[in-house]
């Protein structure tokens, strides 16, 4: 089953690249931010990053990203640092999946979802709050051992396991699930009602929906 799935993703990603499924970004109106955008490490250098978006481990079971990197707007990326301050007396530090996402990723994923999963990933059409630099994926990781901590459910797994209040898993879990939550939302972030690892920053729609790639970012 796990094979054949790997073989759809695989064909719809091929697919979508080859008969040009990205079409053009929505078109905004209205007075934005300039955009802002800064590499975490370079703000804190003991966040840990594990972009799987630049391998095959993800839900297009092919990398998207050329580039192991990850950003967010300036005020978003201060707040990422200071949760990450925040939480090493308790032992924990964060690990980085994704930051800003380009607009022709967005669509990609959109594509390549089956319809009845299409409530896990950005409607292209409106554009994603990762599109802005405003949105962040990420969990706990353990300080002694550099592990990533275990959570309810896997990062992009799209079942009910992914959900913020889900009340399955362990009570670690849960826990551990709950002290992410609660230390983003002490920071100006808001978690996505169907992923417990993606945060919204409070600031996200004072941006533009982007599509620059991480090569042009300095």
């Amino acid at each position: 089953m796990k094979a054949t799935a790997s073989r759809y993703y695989k064909f719809l990603f091929l697919w979508c690249m080859l008969c040009g499924c990205a079409t053009q970004m929505p078109k905004e109106t209205g007075t934005f931010k300039p955009t802002d955008l800064v590499e975490l490490i370079k703000v804190d250098s003991t966040l840990k990053l594990d972009i799987r978006y630049a391998t095959a481990n993800n839900l297009a079971g092919r990398p998207v990203y050329r580039q192991a990197r990850a950003f967010l707007q300036y005020h978003a990326a201060m707040a990422v640092a200071k949760v990450n301050q925040e939480l090493k007396p308790l032992g924990y530090g964060l690990m980085i999946f994704d930051g800003y996402r380009p607009w022709s990723v967005t669509k990609l994923f959109w594509d390549i979802t089956l319809a009845e999963n299409r409530k896990f990933v950005a409607d292209p059409r409106k554009g994603s709050r990762h599109n802005r630099g405003c949105a962040v994926d990420l969990t706990l990781y353990d300080l002694k051992t550099g592990k990533e901590v275990e959570m309810t459910g896997a990062y992009d797994e799209m079942s009910e396991r992914s959900y913020p209040n889900y009340t399955g898993g362990s009570l670690q879990q849960r826990q551990m699930r709950d002290l992410l939550r609660s230390k983003m939302e002490a920071h100006g972030f808001t978690v996505y009602n169907v992923e417990w690892w993606h945060f919204d920053f409070k600031d996200w729609k004072q941006y533009r929906i982007g599509n620059v790639q991480f090569s042009e970012i300095k």
